[in-house]
């Protein structure tokens, strides 16, 4: 399978007037009710929030409430952990529903879900299980990515996850999967920089190899997050800083993909707004050094 060419060619015509994500939002943080009071307070120096998409899907409430505000000072970023694209059943299409009702109530910059299964029946397992990498995974995400963006109106990011195992009957990579999903549905990704280095750790895959064989075009937003290391394995718990290694990797990241919209993820032992914030900093220096390169490229 070719993976290192443009796939803006899709064999999937998007539908007239969908709504295309924003690559060029600058730097973002993920928005936490730790940190409401702060966003309330004043304006934060990030260019973006991004939201769990499940934690605002109620009719009403302080939630909603906060988001009516920030949404004033913020684009905004959809970030989906419910709808289970990779699960064999039917996607719950109530909770598809809600999720268009909310995406049309605020029409945030992006909206994207993890690749991953979560349902059996009418049991959700309310976590982010790791997929076979089989042709007929392929056939089911990719009918539930193309439902999704039909129902939502808009091209939808999926992102690559973490896990702490490989299923014996996978028939390509993770990456491959992903980008022939990109190339079936006309969906893009979301590249989680930490869930690469996460599974070089856990399964010796080569992440800037991984790197190398995404085009260009193919990546819409970029997570960046904090891991814990076991002695068993490395668990992607997005409670600490950016490791050196993630930042390292990052940095191949923008020289290949250029300044794409970058989030910083922080959900477990959540910190002061203020060390997000330096996270968030350390990623608009990468991506500047990038910029400084480029204009004296131009100008040598």
């Amino acid at each position: 399978m070719a993976t290192g060419r443009s796939v803006s060619g899709s064999t999937r015509v998007r539908a007239a007037g969908s709504v295309r994500p924003n690559r060029d939002l600058g730097v973002g943080i993920g928005l936490r009710h730790a940190h409401y009071l702060d966003f309330l307070a004043g304006k934060q120096p990030v260019d973006w929030v991004e939201v769990h998409t499940e934690n605002y899907m109620g009719d009403g409430g302080y939630d909603l409430h906060v988001l009516e505000q920030i949404r004033r000072d913020y684009p905004l970023s959809f970030h989906g952990v419910g709808l289970g694209i990779g699960s064999a059943v039917p996607l719950n299409v109530n909770h598809l529903d809600r999720v268009a009702s909310l995406v049309d109530r605020f029409q945030p910059a992006l909206v994207s879900e993890h690749l991953c299964w979560s349902t059996v029946s009418t049991r959700h397992l309310h976590d982010l299980l790791p997929l076979p990498f089989t042709s007929e995974s392929l056939d089911v995400v990719s009918r539930h990515v193309v439902q999704m963006q039909d129902v939502l109106k808009r091209t939808v990011l999926i992102e690559n996850v973490s896990s702490h195992v490989r299923f014996r009957q996978d028939e390509m990579t993770e990456t491959e999967f992903l980008l022939e999903v990109v190339r079936r549905t006309g969906c893009a990704m979301l590249l989680d920089v930490n869930n690469l280095y996460v599974n070089q750790r856990n399964h010796g895959e080569d992440a800037l190899e991984a790197l190398g064989r995404i085009p260009t075009d193919a990546v819409a937003e970029i997570h960046l997050g904090g891991h814990l290391a076991t002695e068993d394995a490395v668990v992607d718990d997005h409670g600490d800083r950016v490791s050196s290694d993630v930042w390292r990797l990052y940095d191949n990241a923008v020289e290949r993909f250029g300044t794409v919209s970058t989030l910083i993820e922080w959900d477990t032992d959540v910190p002061p707004i203020e060390i997000l914030l330096d996270e968030a900093a350390t990623a608009r220096s990468v991506a500047e050094a990038f910029d400084r390169r480029g204009r004296d490229g131009q100008t040598s």
